[in-house]
């Protein structure tokens, strides 16, 4: 989402680095910059012009301006004040049993996916959420609730058909509540096109029934600066408790973020990143800040890998591909893991410096469509080819592409770009080994080319997503 705003964060900041001695000048400039920037990316004014005001007298300081190295004090400064405007320190739920969560806002913000994503989140937690559906407008609202209620194993209250008082509704699902045994119920209310007086005259009754201690508003963040407005109108209605800001993986320019927190007052607590139900996370301000000004966020990457890669088939395949073992099937593992993680490109956005480097990535080669075509080559392989890539020859080939889809061209050179794969891996090994001998360095992994055996992330993808040794895509 802050992909522009990177890039210009990032080119502003790279010229103030270059310069020796900074004057007044140079850091007026820069900020101006910087504050037009935050305008392009749909920030409220009055919070850019805070913000600036708040960077510049910091930086004219004496310690700043005196500095051997003057940029990157500005550049700590920024991430400082950015970590403050976004809120500061991560903020807590109040889950204290027996925890009333009460989910509200606009129709196509996400409530009711968000709703049960926050019960997987909780679920996980070890909490034993309860879904309540109190959305009695909208008949598909219900059966969506229900039916993600199932997928993430959760239970859920549902009314009856044709009911339309929803307090009736909520003194039933706090009776039902207490036969389920839960801990956290979490109700799923009606939203509108537009906030009106009717339905925020059903809130607020809703609200001194149920009495939550948490009141989370949905917004969309792509909706940029209405969203802060309609936060504002349904704090002052119900007095919300915090925000969930929503498809922060979508191309909006992120200002609702930025804005959120110092308009209304009120935390964010959880982002939506993604479709899936497990992508939904805690919103840290600091790890935020990073991933804007291009520092990365090895934290939530390392966290969000570790839920869904099986640590000992990353070390297995590792191994694999020292000895130079590494076949199909190994690559059909990878691939697997690689679709739990996500999309690579919001994965790899959280590395330090990717925005500098993205652009060297040939076009293309994040695109999940490739990775799937990828995946159809394998599949159309016998198990026997799979387990030994050197049968794959002239018929082989043939039949390999019209099985998936493909030109015997692209096979063969996705067959090329694999065998140049496991030579440089078998090599790495190699020197990974002479090291052990020579008392060195054991781990030579890192992330090279999307995990390379090293952490958690699966490795052997590089060659093959324009990685070293990759060449010309075959895709």
């Amino acid at each position: 989402m802050f992909n522009a705003l990177s890039e210009s964060l990032d080119n502003t900041f790279r010229n103030l680095r270059g310069v020796g001695k900074i004057s007044e000048k140079n850091i007026t400039d820069a900020l101006r910059e910087v504050r037009l920037s935050l305008l392009e990316a749909d920030v409220e004014f009055s919070v850019a012009k805070a913000f600036i005001a708040t960077v510049k007298e910091q930086a004219m300081g004496e310690k700043v301006m005196k500095s051997i190295k003057p940029g990157e004090q500005i550049v700590k400064i920024f991430n400082d004040e950015l970590t403050k405007l976004l809120g500061g320190d991560q903020a807590p739920m109040d889950l204290n049993p027996p925890a009333h969560i009460l989910i509200c806002g606009l129709n196509g913000a996400g409530k009711t996916t968000t709703s049960a994503k926050l019960a997987l989140r909780l679920k996980k937690d070890g909490r034993r959420p309860l879904l309540i559906a109190c959305d009695l407008y909208r008949p598909a609202a219900i059966d969506q609730l229900k039916t993600l209620a199932e997928q993430v194993e959760v239970p859920c209250f549902a009314p009856e058909a044709g009911e339309t008082d929803v307090l009736k509704v909520a003194k039933q699902a706090l009776s039902w509540a207490k036969e389920q045994n839960g801990t956290v119920l979490i109700f799923d209310t009606a939203g509108r096109q537009e906030v009106d007086e009717t339905l925020i005259e059903e809130l607020k009754q809703l609200n001194k029934l149920i009495e939550p201690k948490e009141t989370l508003l949905v917004a969309d963040s792509a909706t940029g600066q209405q969203a802060v407005s309609v936060a504002q109108s349904f704090d002052a209605a119900v007095g919300l408790t915090g925000i969930v800001l929503t498809k922060l993986d979508g191309d909006a320019r992120g200002g609702a973020a930025l804005s959120m927190r110092a308009v209304t007052g009120k935390p964010i607590k959880y982002i939506g990143e993604g479709e899936k139900m497990d992508q939904f996370t805690e919103f840290y301000p600091d790890r935020m800040a990073s991933r804007i000004l291009g520092m990365g966020d090895i934290v939530s990457m390392v966290e969000h890998a570790a839920d869904k890669i099986d640590e000992e088939s990353v070390m297995k395949s590792a191994k694999r591909m020292q000895d130079g073992k590494f076949d199909f099937n190994d690559f059909l593992d990878q691939m697997k893991m690689l679709n739990k993680l996500g999309p690579l490109d919001g994965l790899m956005g959280m590395l330090p410096g990717f925005n500098k480097i993205k652009k060297q990535i040939p076009a293309g080669a994040l695109d999940p469509k490739r990775m799937k075509r990828m995946e159809a080559i394998v599949l159309s392989m016998t198990p026997t080819e799979r387990s030994r890539p050197e049968l794959i020859k002239g018929r082989r080939r043939k039949r390999i592409a019209e099985g998936s889809g493909n030109t015997v061209i692209q096979v063969n050179q996705f067959l090329k770009q694999f065998g140049q794969m496991r030579k440089m891996m078998k090599s790495k090994g190699k020197m990974r080994d002479m090291m052990k001998q020579l008392g060195g360095m054991d781990d030579m992994g890192g992330l090279g080319g999307l995990g390379g055996g090293g952490g958690k992330l699966p490795g052997g993808l590089g060659g093959l997503l324009g990685g070293k040794g990759g060449g010309k895509l075959p895709f």
